[in-house]
């Protein structure tokens, strides 16, 4: 199976999750991306590398118990 295939099953899964909240409860969401707005660059740049940190962390969890 060809690579690119299994990074496009990646991306377009991350676009169903990333929908989920906007979907089920747009209000809380709004408030979410509000807070979100007030971060400076520093803390966002730090909480994009947490979330990227733990997204590979489970991802070799995962291929350690396949």
């Amino acid at each position: 199976m060809p690579v690119w295939l299994d990074l496009m099953r990646a991306l377009s899964l991350v676009m169903v999750i990333e929908g989920i909240l906007p979907f089920v409860s747009p209000t809380r969401s709004r408030s979410v991306f509000t807070r979100l707005s007030a971060f400076d660059d520093r803390a966002l740049r730090t909480l994009g590398f947490l979330s990227m940190l733990a997204g590979l962390l489970a991802l070799q969890l995962l291929h350690w118990l396949a």
